[in-house]
């Protein structure tokens, strides 16, 4: 294995693929290195010497400015360099067109999923309680507890209830997005049967919420309000025994791969982020995009840096307004609060080698790939047109995971350099950067990208994932399914009364 890399022909720094000591000699552009500093696995070294001020360039990018003069062979990180990012900026439309060897080829492509009655399609046949308030989560654990010792249900992939804190007490933006997301998993095609939970006296009571659903197949959504019934818990399990008896013969049939959707979505992240898992999510988007499927991208925070790669490559001018007005609302947002706009690298990020917003984010967006950004939703949309969409979502693993679920995606690819065990109410994917983490937390990840820093042919890796994706789809559990670690997470902002 090689002890660096480089990125770009253009950058002034290389990334440590291992832990590297200071005296150790490297060899890089034709010469011969010595560190100057002892240099963890992730980490940047100077390759030449940088003065104070002088932009420090990874990805062929500047990801922030020297603070002080870095000689040759200096470990590279916020010691002495610092962002370059302030402010809201003005941005021009520069459409970049999309070249033909970008684009993967047309294959004859089909997974296993179930066709609903209103010709969407899941990956998953699972039975849900979905809460319109958290004071009704104990009663939907109970009426789950009493319906498995009932029933034994057999058949389905799950029996689950997607706990929340919410429902009541929220004014606004935060009553709306509660009831938005929440409609957004009642209809979702992976679930084969939902029952709806309310209490009966909060403010997303469940005849406004059945007001604002619009249309659902009636036999495979039930809706009950707790205080409505003398015994919740006995009717609660009536209803879901209904629900069960309704679903549980579906079969999967075959289904073009133009009709999957993948949310993509990093969390933890470290100095390969951006070399070996982001790379491969975005070669997988692009995939995916050329099949005739949908991806979508999030987390705006950590697009700030990097977002002209994006609206370079808006289908329109309308497209690349949309995109200018998530960024720069995103950014109103934290400003409205007097936070600073590029302060985003977690302390595990800092630790993975990632110093800078634009850092991180350089990386980030590479989970986008290189096709045409279609469309802007905003948070709570679903998924109209296919191909790739920016949502608006923050970048908390929680939040942004379970607004990707809920605009549709099937699926959920999560890439990390550090690890988690989160899973959203999706089948959500961990794909580690290296391989140490891949080998340490096997009950955590799911496939190791590591291997692209390890003489492994890219192309080979791309298409074991992509027949791995394809047995996810086909029914095959990820660990967040095995583990039973499935949550939701609603974006809050405003007053709890």
């Amino acid at each position: 294995m090689k002890e660096i890399i480089k990125i770009n022909q253009k950058d002034n720094v290389v990334i440590a693929l291992k832990d590297l000591k200071k005296g150790q000699k490297i060899q890089e552009d034709g010469k011969e290195i010595t560190l100057l500093d002892d240099v963890a696995r992730g980490h940047k070294i100077a390759i030449y010497n940088i003065k104070e001020g002088q932009d420090i360039i990874k990805y062929g990018h500047p990801i922030g400015h020297a603070l002080s003069d870095i000689p040759e062979g200096a470990w590279v990180h916020s010691h002495n360099m610092k962002t370059n990012l302030s402010g809201i900026l003005n941005y021009t439309y520069n459409k970049k067109h999309i070249e033909e060897k970008d684009i993967p080829k047309k294959r004859k492509l089909t997974f296993k999923g179930y066709r609903r009655e209103n010709g969407t399609v899941g990956i998953r046949n699972e039975l849900w309680i979905v809460p319109t308030v958290g004071c009704v989560n104990g009663i939907g654990e109970r009426i789950i507890e009493r319906f498995k010792e009932e029933v034994k249900p057999e058949g389905i992939d799950a029996v689950e209830i997607f706990k929340h804190s919410y429902g009541c007490s929220q004014l606004g933006d935060d009553h709306a997005n509660t009831r938005t997301i929440l409609m957004d998993i009642v209809k979702h095609p992976n679930a084969g049967g939902v029952l709806v939970l309310g209490l009966g006296c909060e403010n997303n009571n469940i005849p406004a919420f059945k007001e604002n659903l619009g249309e659902y197949d009636e036999d495979r959504v039930r809706f009950l309000v707790a205080q409505d019934a003398e015994d919740e818990v006995d009717e609660g399990v009536k209803l879901l025994k209904e629900l069960y008896y309704n679903m549980k013969e579906d079969k999967r049939e075959d289904v073009d791969l133009s009709e999957l959707t993948v949310g993509l979505k990093c969390g933890g992240s470290d100095g390969f982020s951006g070399i070996t898992a982001n790379p491969l999510v975005g070669a997988f988007a692009d995939f995916i995009i050329s099949q005739g499927g949908s991806a979508v991208l999030t987390e705006v925070p950590e697009m700030f840096g990097a977002e002209q790669m994006l609206m370079e490559r808006a289908h329109d001018e309308d497209v690349f307004k949309k995109t200018v007005n998530l960024i720069n609302d995103f950014k109103q947002y934290f400003m409205k609060y007097d936070q600073p706009i590029y302060e985003n690298p977690s302390p595990g990020n800092k630790a993975g080698g990632i110093t800078t917003l634009e850092e991180k984010s350089l990386g980030c967006v590479q989970k986008g790939g290189k096709s045409e950004v279609v469309d802007v939703l905003k948070y709570g949309d679903t998924v109209k047109k296919k191909g790739l969409n920016l949502l608006n979502a923050p970048g908390n693993d929680l939040v942004s995971s379970t607004a990707l679920a809920a605009s549709g995606c099937h699926l959920i690819l999560f890439t990390t350099g550090r690890g988690t065990p989160y899973g959203t109410f999706v089948p959500t994917i961990k794909i580690s950067t290296n391989t140490q983490l891949y080998q340490l937390k096997q009950n955590w990840i799911d496939f190791n990208a590591g291997t692209l820093v390890e003489d492994k042919n890219p192309d080979e890796v791309l298409e074991d994932f992509i027949q791995y994706v394809l047995k996810v789809a086909n029914g095959e559990l990820v660990n967040n399914e095995k583990n039973n670690f499935k949550e939701i997470a609603i974006f809050k902002n405003g007053v709890t009364l």
